[in-house]
C-alpha cells in the first residue's frame, strides 16, 4: 500500500527536488504540492495524506505552527534551511529532520523511518502481564532479574534505557528503546512516546498530551496518541 505525500515549501526549486525523489520510491505517491499552509490545510480537508513534507520558515505561517493547528495530522517530516527549528521540529514528533539542500540518499534515510514507524503500530491491544513474568538485563558486567509487574516506564536515552521500577533505583541498560518494546510486546505495556513506554497497570491519571504514572507527568506523542486513545 502507498503512502500518499504532500509536498508544503514556498520555494519551487524545493518542490521540485522533492517531487522527484517522491517519484523515485515506489511506496510513495505524490497527491500534491503546495506553497504555503493554507494550501496545504485545504488539501488535508480533501483527501486523506500519510506524510506531510514541510519547510518550516514559510510566509504567513510557520510549518511547525500549522502542524500544532491540526487535529489529526498526518506522519511529519521537516524540510528547512535553518538548524535552529531542529529542536523545536521533534518536540513535534516530527519522523525527520532534513536541511535543505537535501540529498537524495539522506531523503531516501528519512523515508526508511516512516515504514518502520508503520510496521511498528500494533494491530491488538496489549495482552495481560503474567503475575511471574521477568526478563535478564545485562548490568555491570552482571545479569539482573527484573520482575514484569515492578516495571513502572522505561525512559529512552539513545543507545541506554532507564527502567523505572517500583522495586528501587532505576536501571540503566544498554539496550535502545525499540528493543525495549520488542522485549514488552506481549506484556502489558505501551509505547506512548518516542521515549517513553508504561505498564498500563501503573497509569493513574491521563490526558489528551499526559500519562501519570508514579507520580511523574509523562507526554503523549503526537505519532502515538490514536494508539494510547484506543487502548486507554
Amino acid at each position: 500500500m502507498k503512502l500518499q505525500c504532500l509536498l508544503v515549501d514556498d520555494e519551487p526549486p524545493a518542490l521540485e527536488v522533492l517531487e522527484s525523489y517522491v517519484r523515485e520510491v515506489a511506496h510513495l505517491e505524490l497527491v500534491g504540492t503546495c506553497e504555503n499552509a493554507l494550501q496545504a490545510f485545504g488539501v488535508l480537508q480533501q483527501q486523506p495524506v500519510d506524510l506531510l513534507f514541510l519547510d518550516i520558515k514559510m510566509p504567513k505561517m510557520l510549518g511547525t505552527d500549522f502542524l500544532r493547528s491540526l487535529r489529526h495530522p498526518p506522519q511529519v517530516i521537516f524540510t528547512t534551511a535553518y538548524r535552529e527549528y531542529a529542536y523545536e521540529g521533534f518536540e513535534l514528533d516530527a519522523i525527520d529532520y532534513l536541511l535543505k539542500p537535501v540529498s537524495l540518499e539522506r531523503f531516501l534515510k528519512a523515508v526508511a523511518k516512516v515504514s518502520k514507524v508503520e510496521a511498528a503500530a500494533p494491530s491488538e491491544a496489549p495482552h495481560v502481564v503474567n503475575p511471574d513474568a521477568f526478563l535478564y538485563f545485562r548490568i555491570d558486567r552482571k545479569m539482573v532479574k527484573v520482575v514484569l509487574r515492578d516495571i513502572l516506564y522505561v525512559e529512552g536515552l539513545k543507545d541506554y534505557v532507564k527502567i523505572h521500577t517500583a522495586a528501587g533505583p532505576p536501571l540503566v541498560v544498554k539496550q535502545t528503546i525499540n528493543g525495549m518494546e520488542e522485549k514488552l510486546s506481549e506484556s502489558n505495556f505501551l509505547r506512548i512516546h518516542r521515549s517513553f513506554i508504561v505498564a498500563l497497570d501503573k497509569i493513574r491519571t491521563y490526558s489528551a498530551r499526559h500519562v501519570e504514572v508514579a507520580n511523574q507527568e509523562l507526554p503523549i506523542g503526537r505519532l502515538f496518541r490514536p494508539r494510547v486513545e484506543e487502548v486507554l
